[in-house]
C-alpha cells in the first residue's frame, strides 16, 4: 500500500479530459476521425472520461442542413463508430449530435462507454434570441413523449432524467446538461446534483463576444461550487462557421468553485485540457454541508449503471494533474493572491480583537513578546486593532520575560520591534521566580524535563495576566492554529489568554503574514526586524543555550516540519481524507524533499498528537476564525477529548508494511 501501490482511482481521483476537436461543418467523417484521434490521445494521457462539444459530430453551425436526412443518418452511424473507438481506447465519452425521433429533431448529448451507447440526453433550453435560432431546427426535451430510442438495433435510454453511476467507482455519478441549460434560471445540473450526480458534464457551443469568456468561467465555477461537484465544460471551436459569429474552443474543468484546467482558445487544431477531479472529496463536502443534505431533487431519475474505464497509467502519469495540490494549502501560490489573502486575514484578526476591546471598554492589553513568529504577529494585529479604535499605542504593554533559554537574537528583536512600533515594553526576568518555584515543589533544576519547561511557560502566563489586572486590561494570546492541532502548548499557560488572535492562523501562514507586513505595511527598521524574525529558527527557548548562545531546542526537530503538519491538518480537518489518501498526496507533493518513510513517521506523530491534544482545544479561549480550517469547540470542530486514534494508526501500520526495509 505504498505510494506506488495505491492507485489514484482507489482514492477517488477520476482523470477527465475536455476537448475542443478540430472540425469541419457538416463533414461528419472528418469530425469522427478528429474525435476518434482525440479519444486515443486522451487514453494515452491516462484519462477515463472525455467530454466533447455540443453537436460535435456534425458541427453546431449546420443551420438548415440539420434538416437533411443524410446528415442525420451519418451522425447516427458516426456515433456508433465513436462508441466502438471509445471502447477500444478504454475511455468513456460524451459527444453531441442531432437525433430524430418521431418526426422531431433533438439536440442531444450521447454517453458512450465500453463500445456501446448507454444513454442519450436531449437539450431542454433552446436559445432563440439574438444570434441563436435553435428552435428553428430542434425540439425541447419538454416536448418529448418517449424515454427510449432505437439505434443500431439496440434500445437506448433517452431523456433528461438519466444519471450514469459507475459501479466500480464509489460516488462517481454523471449528470449531463447542454450549453444553454446552464444559463437558465434553474439549470438541470442543480437537480442532478441533488439526485447524486458528482460529475456534471456540459457539451456546449457558446460563441465568443467581448467579455463573455470570463463570465462563462465564472458561471461554471459558481455552478460547480453550488452543486458541490466537478463540472466539465467543452465549447465548440473555431472550425465552426464564421458567417456571423466566432467560436473559440473554450473548454475547462472546475471542481467546487476552483478551476483545475483550461484549454487555449482560438486554435483550429484539437485542444484538450486534462485534470484529476476528486470525486471522494465532493462526497465528503456534501456530507458536511447541511444545506445540501436538506435539499431534494424535484424529479425522479433513471440510473444507468456502468463500469468506469480503469486507467492503466504509467508511474509518470500517476502524478496528479491538480494545480491546487501544493505543499502549502493554507498559502496561495500566486504572489498577488497571497498578498490579498494576507491583507484580509490581517484585517479579520484585527477586527476580532477590536470588537472585544470595544465591547469591554478596555484600553490596555498585555502581550508576551518573545521575538518569535507568533508573538510578533500577535503584536502587529494588536497594533492594528488599537489604530482602528484610535486608542493610544502606549496602552499595548508588551512584556519580554527572559528565561533559561532566551537568546540575544530574539530578545534584541523583541526590544527593537517594540521601540519601532511605539508601544510600551517591560522586561520581567523569570529565572529567579522559576528557580524558587522549583525549590517549592522539590524539583531539581538540572532535570530539564517537561516540568522544567512548563514551569517557565506558566510563570510567563501568570505575569501577563497579573499585569493585565494591574493596568485594567486583558491578556492577548499569541499561539497559532498549528500548535493547537499538535498540542504544542502548555495547558493553562501559553494555551490560555483572554483573547486568542492567532488561533485561526497555521504556522506556515504566520510567516507569510509577517513577511507581507514587512513588505507592504511597514518600512525601514521595522521591516528589517520583521525580516530577521522570519529568518530565526522556531524554538520555545525553554532549554539552556549551548556554546556561543546556540539554540539547542528547535521545535521542528522535535515534532517535525510545520509545512508537513499543516498539510496533514488541512486534509484531515478540511476534507476528512483518510490517512492512506493524505499519505499518498504527501508523497506526490514532497517527493524529493522527504522519503515515504519520513512522511509516514511524521504523519503518525501528527495523528498521535492531534488526538491526544483535544482536551486543550476543548478549553481554548475565544479567537477569530479566519480560514476554512478552525479548531474551536464552539465553532467548526467538535471532538471527544478521549477519542481513540487506533483506527487511523492501523491504516498507517498497513502502509508501513508495504515500504521497503531500510
Amino acid at each position: 500500500m505504498s505510494q506506488d501501490i495505491i492507485s489514484p482511482a482507489s482514492l477517488g481521483f477520476l482523470r477527465v479530459a475536455v476537448v475542443a476537436p478540430e472540425l469541419q461543418v457538416a463533414n461528419v467523417p472528418y469530425n469522427t476521425r478528429a474525435i476518434s484521434d482525440a479519444l486515443h490521445d486522451a487514453a494515452a494521457r491516462g484519462c477515463q472520461l472525455a467530454l466533447f462539444p455540443e453537436l460535435s459530430i456534425t458541427g453546431y453551425t449546420c443551420a438548415d442542413l440539420f434538416y437533411q436526412a443524410a446528415l442525420q443518418q451519418q451522425a447516427i452511424e458516426a456515433l456508433l463508430t465513436i462508441a466502438r473507438v471509445a471502447g477500444e481506447a478504454n475511455v468513456a465519452a460524451v459527444v453531441g449530435l442531432p437525433v430524430e425521433i418521431g418526426g422531431k429533431l433533438y439536440n442531444c448529448a450521447a454517453y458512450v462507454n465500453a463500445g456501446a451507447v448507454l444513454g442519450i440526453v436531449p437539450k431542454t433550453y433552446l436559445p432563440n434570441t439574438n444570434e441563436y435560432y435553435e428552435e428553428r431546427w430542434f425540439t425541447s426535451s419538454r416536448n418529448s413523449s418517449v424515454d427510449v430510442v432505437q439505434l443500431g438495433g439496440k434500445v437506448i435510454p433517452f431523456g433528461t432524467d438519466l444519471l450514469f453511476a459507475a459501479t466500480n467507482f464509489p460516488g462517481c455519478v454523471l449528470g449531463i446538461e447542454i450549453c444553454e441549460d446552464l444559463w437558465a434560471v434553474q439549470p438541470p445540473s442543480g437537480d442532478q446534483a441533488q439526485a447524486g450526480a458528482t460529475v456534471l458534464l456540459n457539451p456546449s457551443a457558446s460563441d465568443e463576444v467581448l467579455g463573455k469568456a470570463p463570465y462563462r468561467l465564472s458561471l461554471v465555477q459558481q455552478q460547480s461550487a453550488r452543486c458541490l461537484a466537478a463540472y466539465l465544460y467543452a465549447g465548440a471551436g473555431p472550425g465552426e462557421s464564421t458567417t456571423d459569429v466566432i467560436f473559440s474552443g473554450h473548454a475547462f474543468i472546475s471542481e467546487n468553485g476552483k478551476m483545475l484546467a483550461e484549454t487555449e482558445r482560438f486554435h483550429f487544431s484539437t485542444q484538450m485540457a486534462v485534470a484529476d477531479v476528486d470525486v471522494q472529496r465532493m462526497t465528503h463536502e456534501r456530507l458536511r454541508n447541511s444545506s445540501f443534505s436538506a435539499a431534494r431533487p424535484s424529479r425522479t431519475y433513471r440510473t444507468i449503471q456502468f463500469e468506469m474505464p480503469v486507467s492503466t497509467r504509467t508511474s509518470e502519469q500517476n502524478a496528479l494533474i491538480r494545480p491546487d495540490l501544493t505543499p502549502t494549502p493554507f498559502v496561495p501560490a500566486d504572489p498577488n493572491q497571497r498578498a490579498n489573502h494576507c491583507q484580509e486575514i490581517f484585517q479579520l484578526q484585527a477586527i476580532g480583537l477590536a470588537k472585544r476591546l470595544k465591547h469591554t471598554g478596555v484600553r490596555h492589553i498585555t502581550l508576551g513578546l518573545s521575538g518569535g513568529l507568533d508573538s510578533t504577529l500577535g503584536l502587529l494585529v494588536t497594533q492594528q486593532a488599537f489604530e482602528m479604535l484610535s486608542l493610544p499605542l502606549e496602552g499595548i504593554v508588551a512584556i519580554t520575560m527572559p528565561g533559561f533559554g532566551t537568546s540575544k537574537r530574539t530578545r534584541n528583536n523583541a526590544e527593537l520591534l517594540a521601540k519601532a512600533l511605539g508601544i510600551t515594553l517591560k522586561e520581567i526576568p523569570i529565572r529567579e521566580a522559576v528557580l524558587q518555584h522549583f525549590r517549592d515543589i522539590g524539583h531539581d533544576s538540572n532535570d530539564h524535563d517537561i516540568t522544567y519547561e512548563n514551569a517557565q511557560a506558566r510563570e510567563r502566563t501568570q505575569i501577563l495576566m497579573d499585569v493585565a489586572n494591574q493596568i485594567g486590561g486583558f491578556m492577548v494570546g499569541t499561539g497559532d492554529l498549528s500548535e493547537l492541532a499538535l498540542g504544542w502548548c502548555t495547558y493553562n499557560a501559553d494555551h490560555m489568554s483572554m483573547y486568542h488572535v492567532n488561533s485561526g492562523v497555521p504556522k506556515t501562514l504566520v510567516r507569510y503574514l509577517i513577511e507581507w507586513c514587512a513588505e507592504s505595511v511597514y518600512s525601514g527598521q521595522t521591516s528589517d526586524v520583521l525580516q530577521d524574525i522570519c529568518a530565526t529558527p522556531i524554538s520555545p527557548e525553554l532549554l539552556p543555550l549551548g556554546e556561543n548562545e546556540a539554540i539547542l531546542q528547535e521545535t521542528e526537530v522535535t515534532i517535525g516540519p510545520y509545512v508537513l503538519h499543516d498539510f496533514f491538518l488541512f486534509y484531515t480537518v478540511r476534507h476528512s481524507f483518510t490517512p492512506r489518501k493524505i499519505y499518498w498526496l504527501a508523497c506526490q507533493v514532497f517527493a524529493g524533499h522527504h522519503t515515504p518513510a519520513e512522511l509516514l513517521r511524521w504523519l503518525r506523530l501528527f495523528y498521535q498528537r492531534f488526538f491526544a491534544a483535544q482536551f486543550k482545544r476543548s478549553a481554548m479561549p475565544d479567537g477569530p476564525k479566519v480560514g476554512s480550517v478552525a479548531l474551536s469547540p464552539r465553532g467548526d470542530w467538535r471532538m471527544p477529548s478521549d477519542a481513540s486514534s487506533a483506527l487511523w494508526l492501523q491504516e498507517l501500520d498497513a502502509i508501513e508494511h508495504t515500504l521497503p526495509k531500510e
